[in-house]
């Protein structure tokens, strides 16, 4: 079976493209990784050891205006390239991750009568899913609410694919030392004011006799700075911008503070790592509040609003959580509970059968 898998993006689209790519090239089926041809994706790919196919393309902004038309013509060109790739090789089946990456090889693989497969990451559906599921003869999603949001005869919960990585065995960890640890993802958007927060009131608590370590991935922007706060302080750190191993990291977390994409919910259950989850409010549709409230419904997750997301609110929570073992120890087995839900492999099986099907 040829499987084109358009996960082109951000790591919220690449990384769950991948956990399935990788459950098929297991299974001997031909998978083709389609991308955007962004600087990001070359660091989440680059244990990838099969075929890439860069395509381009850019994100609507919100509203229309002229500021939009550079990106209708990259998408139109992503359309293009797509087609005649596609046209000389057909693949039995695509998918696509959702976001504008998709946008182009679904478009090709609907002119070309290619059956396409779409994976919703989120709880509240994206602009390019809404748009493009009307072509797709199966959609796939993590959340179960996603389906109470859009329309179609084949709708699939398989969950979301989480790296083979996450679920490492591996005991290591990053830090020498196995104080409290907490573990802060700042993320790739809406990063500086979660590091900011998250620094000063590490900083406070160390200061205040509260013996916590942290290991901080910050994005590109922020790492010089949030590094210096720490060893001012003399807080125990590792700062980072990015971290593709992100078992050790999770293997040494006593609790997470994030952000509330798809794919930190997802490796947060797997994991069960206790979490406060500070949802971005400018996220499109508010879709991390949507995805933060539905893991929180499980007891192993704390949802803080960024209004709210103060010093002192984040140092007393973590406090209390030092203070109190016990309490993490409730939430952890709150994530436990949560079934796992083998995504990768839910949705590597529903390919193998439209392929089954459209061939008998």
């Amino acid at each position: 079976m040829k499987v084109a898998i358009a996960c082109g993006g951000t790591g919220g689209h690449i990384f769950p493209g991948l956990a399935v790519a990788n459950v098929l090239k297991d299974r001997r089926h031909n998978v083709v990784l389609w991308l955007a041809g962004r600087d990001v994706e070359s660091e989440s790919i680059s244990n990838w050891k099969g075929p890439i196919i860069s395509i381009g393309g850019k994100g609507l902004p919100v509203g229309f205006s002229w500021r939009s038309l550079p990106a209708v013509f990259s998408l139109l060109a992503a359309f293009l390239r797509s087609w005649i790739v596609m046209r000389k090789n057909p693949p039995d089946v695509l998918l696509a991750m959702g976001g504008y990456g998709s946008v182009g090889p679904v478009l090709a693989a609907r002119t070309l009568g290619i059956p396409i497969v779409l994976h919703e990451a989120n709880a509240i559906p994206g602009r390019a899913i809404e748009m493009l599921s009307r072509y797709a003869f199966a959609l796939a999603i993590s959340f179960e609410s996603s389906a109470g949001y859009i329309s179609h005869p084949r709708i699939v919960l398989t969950g979301f694919p989480v790296r083979q990585d996450i679920r490492s065995d591996k005991k290591e960890g990053m830090m020498k030392t196995s104080k409290f640890t907490v573990l802060v993802m700042g993320g790739s958007q809406g990063a500086h004011k979660l590091n900011e927060i998250a620094s000063a009131a590490f900083c406070d608590l160390h200061l205040n006799g509260i013996p916590v370590q942290v290991i901080h991935l910050t994005g590109v922007k922020d790492e010089q700075i949030v590094r210096k706060v720490y060893n001012e302080a003399g807080v125990p750190c590792t700062v980072l911008s990015f971290l593709k191993e992100m078992a050790t990291a999770y293997n040494q977390a006593d609790m997470v503070i994030a952000r509330a994409g798809a794919a930190t919910c997802a490796e947060i259950a797997a994991r069960a790592v206790p979490a406060v989850l500070v949802p971005l409010p400018t996220a499109m549709r508010d879709h991390q509040t949507a995805n933060a409230r539905s893991l929180a419904k499980s007891g192993g997750v704390e949802v803080m609003i960024e209004k709210d997301f103060t010093v002192e609110k984040l140092s007393t929570y973590v406090r209390e959580c030092y203070r109190n073992p016990e309490k993490l120890d409730r939430m952890k087995e709150a994530l436990k509970n949560i079934p796992s839900s083998n995504a990768a492999e839910k949705i590597s099986d529903l390919l193998e059968k439209i392929v089954r099907s459209k061939s008998v």
